[in-house]
């Protein structure tokens, strides 16, 4: 059964950074690809960076070379490392993970919210 709890959401001035911790249980690293995924108010859910079994990591184009997705295997958390924080990226903040065969390695599959079986509750993230 997998478990994920994320924190470290907060409210930031636009500029500002923040770090989100995702960590686990019951994963095996290597077996899993892990995501981080949000959603605003009034919007759907969207993909925002996503780390595949082999390490390699997928961002979404509105966060790439300001986010940066990695994870520590011997602490079972993920990290979204959040940089030049702007208004739009207020939303709920999402970890999840599936087990998607390790030939999944296109950016739209991992980054769609519907792949995903295991979800955590959420830290918010505020940006002003």
């Amino acid at each position: 059964h997998v478990q994920l709890v994320e924190s470290g959401g907060g409210s930031v001035q636009a500029g500002g950074s923040l770090r989100l911790s995702c960590t686990d249980s019951g994963l095996t690293y290597g077996s899993y690809c892990l995501g981080w995924f949000r959603q605003a108010v009034g919007k759907e859910r969207e993909g925002v960076a996503a780390i595949l079994r082999d390490g390699q990591p997928r961002y979404a184009e509105s966060v790439k070379d300001r986010f940066t997705i990695s994870q520590d295997d011997a602490k079972n958390t993920l990290y979204l490392e959040m940089n030049s924080l702007k208004p739009e990226d207020t939303a709920m903040y999402y970890c999840a993970a599936d087990s998607f065969p390790p030939t999944v390695r296109r950016s739209d599959y991992v980054l769609r919210p519907s792949e995903y079986k295991n979800w955590g509750q959420g830290t918010q993230v505020t940006v002003s």
